[in-house]
C-alpha cells in the first residue's frame, strides 16, 4: 500500500511530488493521459503563458527558458517531461480515476485499470473539469461547427463563413484574436467589452514583477484585499481588446441569449450568417467521483488550503487555493509546501 496517491501529474500534481520524494515517501502519480503535458497539448496550438520564465519555476527545477520569455504550450509540456525524467517520478499514464472512497484508514482508488489503495490520496486534477456550453447550443443546426475552447486548434478546422466567438475571457480574446487574423470573413465577439486590459510590461518591467513587488499573488483569499480581487472581474492580460474589437471584419454583438436552427439571438441583433461557433465559456467543476466530500456552492471541495473535510484527502492546483498566484504555474510550488509540511 502507497502512503500517497497523487492523482493528476501536471504543475500541480508534479510539485507535490517533488516535497514528498525530499521526504523519501512512497506515492504514485496516476493521470488519465497519454503523455506527460498533455494537459496543455490539448489546448489551442498558438497558447503562450502570461508569465515570463522567471515566473514559470516549480521547485527544485528552473523552468529552462530565457528571462523575459513567454513560453507557448510546446514549451511547457517540454518543461514536464524533462521535470519528470530529472526526478525519476514513479507515474502511470492512462490511469483514470473513476471514484475514490474511504473504509477505515484507507482510501480506495477505483480507476479504468485496476484498484489502488493507500493511506493519503492528492487530487491534483485541477480547476478545468467539464467544458461548459448553455443548453440551447444544442438548438442550432448541424450545418453550423460548434466547438468548445477546450478543443479548438487552429482556424484550419473551421468551415468556410463567418465565425461567432463567445466568452469574454482571456481565451475568448485570444481566439477572436487569431481568427479575425487569418480570414477576411466576418468574426462576431459575444461578451462584454467593458472590461479591464492589462500589458505585459509597465515602464520596462513585466506586469508579474509588479504584482510581486505590491503582494497582489499574496493575498489570502480570507483577508479584506483577497476578498475583494477575488470578487473583481478579471482583467485582460497582455491582449490588446480595443485593437482587435475594431478591426473591419470583426462586429461586437453583445450576450448569446438564445439559438434556434441557423438563427442565434444576441442582445444587439439576430445572426442568421454564422458557421462557426467557438465556445469559449469556461468549464464546471466535477468532484462528485469522490465518495463524502463537502462541496461548496460552486461545485468546489471544501478545505482549508488544501486540507479537505475528509481525514487524509488533500486537494491542490484549485483557483485561489490560498491567494491569487495559487493559478499561476510558478505559484502552486507555495502551496504545495505549505500543504506538504501540514502533511508530514
Amino acid at each position: 500500500m502507497k502512503d500517497f496517491v497523487i492523482i493528476g501529474a501536471a504543475q500541480a500534481g508534479l510539485s507535490m511530488a517533488y516535497f514528498l520524494q525530499q521526504k523519501q515517501k512512497d506515492f504514485l502519480i496516476i493521470d488519465r493521459e497519454e503523455e506527460i503535458g498533455a494537459s496543455w497539448l490539448n489546448r489551442w496550438s498558438s497558447l503562450k503563458l502570461f508569465t515570463p520564465t522567471e515566473f514559470n519555476h516549480l521547485p527544485g527545477m528552473s523552468f529552462p527558458a530565457l528571462k523575459g520569455h513567454y513560453p507557448d504550450k510546446y514549451e511547457v509540456a517540454d518543461y514536464f517531461k524533462q521535470y519528470v525524467e530529472r526526478f525519476k517520478f514513479p507515474i502511470q499514464l492512462h490511469t483514470l480515476a473513476e471514484r475514490i472512497e474511504k473504509k477505515g484508514n484507507e482510501f480506495i482508488i477505483k480507476t479504468n485499470q485496476q484498484i489502488i489503495r493507500c493511506k493519503q490520496v492528492i487530487i491534483a486534477t485541477g480547476p478545468f473539469h467539464i467544458p461548459y456550453t448553455p443548453k440551447f447550443h444544442t438548438n442550432l443546426s448541424d450545418h453550423i461547427y460548434q466547438v468548445h475552447s477546450n478543443y479548438y486548434k487552429t482556424p484550419n478546422q473551421l468551415q468556410k463563413g463567418a465565425t461567432l466567438v463567445v466568452g469574454g475571457g482571456d481565451s475568448g480574446f485570444q481566439i477572436l484574436d487569431e481568427i479575425s487574423k487569418h480570414t477576411n470573413e466576418m468574426t462576431y465577439f459575444s461578451g462584454s467589452t467593458d472590461i479591464r486590459t492589462l500589458p505585459q510590461e509597465i515602464l520596462g518591467k513585466t506586469l508579474w514583477w509588479w504584482f510581486t513587488i505590491t503582494g497582489f499573488l499574496s493575498f489570502s483569499k480570507t483577508s479584506w484585499i483577497g476578498k475583494k480581487i477575488n470578487q473583481s472581474k478579471q482583467p485582460i492580460i497582455g491582449t490588446d481588446v480595443q485593437s482587435i474589437i475594431t478591426r473591419y471584419n470583426v462586429e461586437t454583438v453583445g450576450r448569446t441569449l438564445n439559438a434556434d436552427s441557423n438563427t442565434i439571438i444576441t442582445a444587439t441583433e439576430k445572426l442568421t450568417d454564422i458557421k462557426n461557433i467557438i465556445w469559449a465559456t469556461g468549464y464546471k467543476p466535477n468532484f462528485e467521483w469522490i465518495e463524502d466530500i463537502v462541496l461548496t456552492h460552486d461545485g468546489y471541495p471544501k478545505h482549508h488550503r488544501g486540507i479537505s473535510t475528509t481525514k487524509g484527502l488533500y486537494f491542490i492546483g484549485l483557483p485561489w487555493l490560498h491567494t491569487r498566484g495559487s493559478a499561476t504555474l510558478g505559484g502552486v510550488k507555495k502551496d504545495a509546501a505549505y500543504l506538504a509540511k501540514a502533511i508530514l
